[in-house]
C-alpha cells in the first residue's frame, strides 16, 4: 500500500454521551504522539440515533460529526468511513482509516502503532482488547470472559496471531477498504465480515495483541449483539 499521508479515526456512537469523552480524549492524545507526527488526523464520530449530548461532547473535542438514525453499527461505521474518504480524498490510497467505539480508550502510541505496520505494508491491523472495570461486571464475569479469550494465548512473550476481531481496535488502509466493500450495513459483526472478505482477497492482515484497547466492561449493552451481550451470556452461565 502507499504509505499513509493521512489517518481517520471513526467513531460510532449511539446515546454515548457519558463514555464519548474519555474516548475522544484518548484518541486526541493518540493523535499527538511523536510517532505519528506529520500524519494529520481527522476524527469522526457518528451520531446514531442519539438524543443525549454526544453531539455536543463531540464537538467539543473538535470530532467531525456525522448524524444518522440507522440504529446500525455497520451502517454507521460506514457512514463514517465515507465522510473521512470525502474529507481527505485529496490523500487517496495514502489515507489509513482507523475504528474504535465510542466507549473504549485507546493507548497513547494507538495510532503510532498502527501506522508504523502501515509503513511495512500491512494493509489492516487487527488489534484486541482489555476489559475496563465496570460496576455492573463481577470478577467471576471477567474471569470467563479472559478464559475464553486468551485460551489460544501461548505462553511466553512470542506473537500472539489471536483469532478476534474488534471494530474498537481495527485500522484498514483505504484502497484495500473500498476494494472490499467496505463495512456491510448489519447489526453486529460487521467488523468480522470486513476483515473476512480482506481475508479472501488475500490482503495482508497482521492480527496482534502488542497495543490492546481498553473497553468498557458493562454489561447493559447498547446492541443486542454486541460485546456487551456477549459478557452478559457469560454472567448467566
Amino acid at each position: 500500500m502507499t504509505a499513509p499521508g493521512a489517518c481517520a479515526v471513526v467513531v460510532p456512537a449511539h446515546e454515548e454521551g457519558a463514555s464519548l469523552t474519555a474516548t475522544l480524549h484518548s484518541l486526541r492524545a493518540a493523535a499527538r504522539h511523536p510517532e505519528a507526527a506529520g500524519v494529520p488526523v481527522l476524527l469522526v464520530v457518528v451520531a446514531d440515533a442519539c438524543t443525549d449530548g454526544t453531539v455536543a461532547v463531540a464537538e467539543a473535542a473538535g470530532a467531525y460529526v456525522v448524524r444518522e438514525g440507522f440504529r446500525n453499527v455497520g451502517r454507521a461505521r460506514a457512514s463514517g468511513a465515507a465522510a473521512a474518504l470525502r474529507l481527505l480524498a485529496g490523500y487517496g490510497d495514502g489515507l489509513w482509516l482507523a475504528t474504535t467505539d465510542a466507549d473504549t480508550v485507546v493507548p497513547p502510541r494507538w495510532l503510532a502503532h498502527q501506522l508504523h505496520h502501515a509503513r511495512q505494508g500491512w494493509d489492516c491491523v487487527v488489534g484486541t482488547v482489555r476489559l475496563a472495570p465496570h460496576p455492573l461486571l463481577s470478577a467471576t464475569t471477567a474471569a470467563r470472559h479472559d478464559a475464553h479469550y486468551f485460551a489460544d494465548r501461548p505462553p511466553g512473550p512470542g506473537a500472539w496471531r489471536h483469532p478476534h476481531v474488534h471494530g474498537a481496535n481495527l485500522g484498514v488502509a483505504a484502497a484495500p477498504y473500498l476494494a472490499a466493500g467496505g463495512f456491510p450495513p448489519l447489526a453486529h459483526s460487521e467488523d468480522r465480515c470486513l476483515v473476512a472478505e480482506l481475508e479472501r482477497a488475500g490482503r495482508r492482515i497482521l492480527r496482534t495483541d502488542t497495543c490492546p484497547v481498553l473497553t468498557s466492561g458493562r454489561v447493559d449493552s447498547r446492541a443486542p449483539h454486541g460485546f456487551g451481550a456477549f459478557l452478559t451470556s457469560l454472567a448467566n452461565r
